[in-house]
């Protein structure tokens, strides 16, 4: 990180996994309605899918809504404070894994088969962009506190934190 920067970016990589995944997720359900891509539903899970597609997208949504408003995360970003209350005590990276659930519920939604392999490639690419960039400056900028905090605390999937 260079020396002069006293703080963290403002939004990271964010909105380039969140323009990008939704973006795919959009034209992947346009070009299955179109049926440019292929459909394939087992009508026995359609309802199934959908139930827990609108589950994900509300889920997503609330978590969006708890890490921006309720965790401030602005705040700790431009106070150099490492914010591991409310949504980021559940995921380290909540913003984006609200993206990845609402991403995923659209997905689920649908129903379409084949599009379920989009919620892996955007977990994957998730993965790839934290560990490079955003967990490689937090680690510079915070070092012992956010590798325990780590430790603690799923990167992508909201779940329990460990040892609490």
């Amino acid at each position: 990180m260079k020396e002069e920067q006293k703080h963290l970016p403002m939004y990271g990589v964010g909105p380039f996994y969140g323009i990008g995944i939704i973006g795919v997720t959009i034209v992947s359900i346009i070009l299955s309605c179109l049926s440019i891509l292929p459909v394939a539903r087992i009508q026995t899970l359609t309802w199934c899918l959908r139930i827990v597609g609108g589950l994900l997208v509300v889920g997503g949504i609330l978590l969006w809504c708890s890490a921006v408003f309720r965790a401030k995360i602005d705040d700790g970003i431009l106070n150099n404070h490492l914010v591991v209350s409310g949504a980021y005590a559940w995921v380290r990276n909540p913003c984006y894994s609200a993206f990845f659930l609402v991403c995923t519920g659209a997905i689920l939604l649908y129903a379409n088969l084949w599009l379920i392999i989009l919620p892996f490639v955007y977990w994957l690419y998730m993965t790839i962009l934290m560990v490079c960039t955003e967990e490689k400056w937090l680690g510079e900028l915070y070092g012992q506190e956010y590798r325990d905090y780590c430790k603690k605390v799923n990167r992508c999937i909201p779940w329990f934190p460990k040892g609490q």
